[in-house]
């Protein structure tokens, strides 16, 4: 079988279990699959899934390839982190199933705690806080934002990490709640977060967590790559106008992309 055959059964077997839910690709057949799945006339502005890794109960965490492959910019967009903090899920959700977008090599990941969001519990299966799991800052914290037994001993964390590792994005959108404000502590790059803030009509914030902020994602990725991540907290109830309209639009404005609808 030719590696062509192999990409095209993979990425149809993908599909497929996509479509009726099945347990998806993992490993090499994964890797194959991960830019053959062609856009759809339901999601045009997808031109690639890949399932980057599955969560404690095996729920696979799926990344969505919009925009365009081989753009000078490559931005990764996610959403709940923490199962309880639902809001965010729109917006991704809406640049995933919207019209072609361009200007941008884009990744959507609107669902990042599977097992979490399924309960609406902030911690994964085992009862870890993701957002402080990450092998940065590390400390063992207790309760509520219970970091682990060790740092990146969640497999949610490590699939993270290894698809960051290998997409390398010059950005990193992560979106939470409900603090409402863009975390500007610590800002490799000011002006991109003040940017995003305008556009999206927030408030720049220095968010401290309470003095818990250690482990979290945003500084792994900050200390260990060149790009920059930020935190966008939205508010508790943003309503469905910002969520599908504002919000997608300032995203998309920041990172200068644009969406194209179809000619009539």
């Amino acid at each position: 079988m030719t590696r062509t055959t192999r990409i095209r059964s993979a990425a149809a077997a993908l599909v497929a279990a996509i479509m009726i839910g099945l347990p998806t690709l993992s490993g090499a057949s994964a890797e194959l699959a991960a830019d053959a799945v062609a856009a759809s006339p339901q999601r045009p502005a997808v031109i690639g899934v890949r399932v980057i890794g599955h969560s404690v109960n095996g729920r696979s965490i799926y990344a969505y390839r919009a925009g365009e492959r081989g753009a000078d910019t490559t931005v990764v967009v996610m959403a709940a982190m923490h199962g309880n903090e639902l809001a965010a899920q729109r917006i991704v959700q809406t640049l995933r199933d919207g019209y072609p977008i361009s200007g941008v090599d884009l990744w959507l990941i609107p669902t990042y705690n599977r097992d979490g969001a399924i309960r609406h519990d902030r911690q994964n299966a085992r009862g870890v806080d993701l957002n402080r799991n990450y092998p940065r800052h590390w400390r063992p914290l207790t309760g509520n934002y219970y970091s682990g037994p060790r740092p990146a001993s969640e497999p949610e964390t490590r699939a993270m990490m290894r698809f960051l590792d290998r997409i390398d994005p010059n950005y990193v959108v992560s979106f939470h709640q409900p603090l409402r404000g863009l975390d500007i502590r610590d800002a490799k790059e000011p002006r991109f977060g003040r940017l995003l803030a305008e556009n999206m009509r927030l408030p720049l914030r220095h968010l401290d967590c309470g003095g818990v902020c250690h482990g979290t994602m945003t500084q792994w990725f900050n200390a260990r790559h060149e790009g920059f991540a930020v935190t966008v907290e939205l508010g508790y109830s943003p309503s469905v106008r910002y969520l599908t309209k504002v919000a997608p639009r300032g995203l998309l404005r920041t990172i200068g992309a644009a969406r194209h609808p179809p000619l009539s």
